[in-house]
């Protein structure tokens, strides 16, 4: 639930209120007293003796916005007519849509991009696959793949539910880095059945990004699928999020002075992202880690390791610590979860070392109150927009993505994710730096750029716009 009124749950209540009375006046007061926020109020309809207006209001929850529409029918004079939940209006017949980039206006046109002329292409890309990503939409198209078993924080929901967020990735991808991408949710879970589907609608895709598919599933889907495949395959629930927080790290890092190398890391998480945020911080020189999930450190002596719990147990904890995320939170220079609400409190935070470093990424609700932890810690990043330092997985795979088909990639190698994560964190200036600015706002107009220019880069691709014949 959202603690202050979020756009998230943005409602327009159109009501009618007699046109010489007090009511319009006390229209905002309404919402105000109710706790809600006024965004619009806008007359529709003029009369002698009604006015039709329509007032849009951002709420906490569904209740709360319920409360304010009682509130406003309360006034005297008020007639509600209709309520509107502006966000589920956005999603009215999905977001996105397929339209042709070519004209078709007459039988010339027709015969070119149809029948007959089309088969002229179609052989040649018979005579050779790989003009296949010079001559159709391979060479721009990503495929959002997902079993919809871990949706956002919404678990196990379905494809059919998983539906508007696949559209809402498709969208991001679209507006930040003009790739054309395609939601394909499908109705299995079963390991062997989403490879294969997946391999066998590889063709007409340039890259494969898979999403929320629960752990350890998506650890073998992806390693079967990057085995399968000579197009790249992301999984960014893992990868995504080990980039923007590294990236996050290597400024929060120079905001506090202390070095990769040489500070403690606790890790809250070993899922999907923990484990992949903590590959890539090994990578980038960390050596002093310890991880927790909800048995608390992950360490050799446990009985319980899975294949990716075992990896951790041999690649972290050197002194075997065996005890709970609290004592693994004591004189460590940085905290990074990536698990569950409300798992630490401020006094936690206070029994870090000096001038610590906290990333609580649980959304909607952090392992630690942000507001707390800001209390004792130098730079708190979280998942939330409504604070400073959002570490927001859109910031890493728009430019990532456009960077491997620029390239023509037949995969992702950790070089790439490393160039990424540098890139990611150049595009905030040593004069911009500082506590509450250490990962650039995803609107930054030069975030994609900078990503995919060092991804191809890292991919020994030449610079090759996405409009290029």
């Amino acid at each position: 639930m959202a603690t202050v009124p979020s756009v998230s749950y943005s409602i327009t209540v159109r009501l009618e209120v007699p046109a010489g009375g007090k009511a319009v006046s006390q229209l905002t007061h309404a919402v105000e007293s109710a706790g809600g926020v006024v965004t619009a109020l806008d007359v529709t309809n003029a009369g002698h003796e009604k006015l039709r207006i329509d007032v849009t209001c951002a709420a906490r929850d569904t209740d709360h916005a319920q409360a304010i529409v009682d509130q406003l029918e309360a006034v005297e004079g008020v007639v509600i007519h209709k309520v509107s939940d502006r966000t589920f209006l956005m999603h009215l017949g999905g977001k996105i849509e397929m339209k042709s980039k070519v004209p078709l206006r007459n039988r010339d046109e027709l015969s070119m991009a149809y029948t007959p002329g089309v088969a002229r292409v179609s052989m040649a890309i018979a005579r050779n696959k790989e003009d296949a990503r010079r001559l159709t939409i391979k060479r721009n198209t990503v495929a959002v793949v997902t079993d919809g078993s871990a949706v956002l924080g919404l678990g196990n929901i379905g494809p059919e539910a998983a539906l508007p967020v696949m559209e809402g990735k498709a969208a991001l991808f679209k507006r930040f880095a003009g790739i054309d991408a395609w939601p394909i949710c499908l109705d299995t879970q079963d390991v062997d059945e989403i490879v294969r589907t997946v391999q066998v609608i590889a063709p007409g895709f340039g890259g494969i990004n898979l999403e929320d598919i629960g752990a350890p599933r998506c650890f073998e889907v992806e390693r079967r699928l990057r085995e399968l495949l000579d197009i790249p395959v992301f999984h960014d629930d893992q990868h995504g999020t080990a980039i923007c927080v590294l990236a996050a790290l290597t400024n929060a890092l120079r905001v506090v002075e202390k070095d990769i190398e040489t500070v403690k890391i606790t890790m809250a998480g070993a899922g999907a992202a923990g484990n992949a945020v903590l590959r890539l911080l090994l990578a980038a020189g960390a050596r002093n880690v310890i991880v927790c999930d909800y048995l608390g450190a992950v360490h050799g002596g446990r009985d319980d390791l899975d294949e990716s719990l075992r990896w951790i147990a041999d690649h972290t904890n050197a002194e075997g610590y065996s005890g709970d995320l609290r004592g693994a939170v004591k004189d460590a220079d940085v905290f990074v979860g990536v698990s569950a609400p409300g798992i630490l409190t401020g006094d936690d935070i206070a029994t870090m070392a000096k001038n610590p470093v906290v990333f609580a990424l649980a959304n909607p609700e952090p392992e630690v109150s942000p507001d707390e932890a800001r209390e004792h810690a130098a730079v708190v990043a979280t998942g939330r927009s409504d604070y400073p330092n959002q570490i927001n997985n859109v910031l890493a795979f728009p430019g990532v993505f456009r960077g491997l088909l620029d390239a023509q990639a037949g995969g992702v190698t950790q070089e790439m994710l490393l160039a990424a994560a540098g890139a990611l964190a150049a595009v905030v200036t040593p004069e911009e730096l500082g506590p509450n600015y250490i990962i650039p706002s995803v609107f930054h107009p030069d975030v994609a750029g900078a990503v995919a220019a060092a991804v191809r880069e890292s991919a020994g691709g030449r610079a090759r716009g996405f409009t290029e014949a």
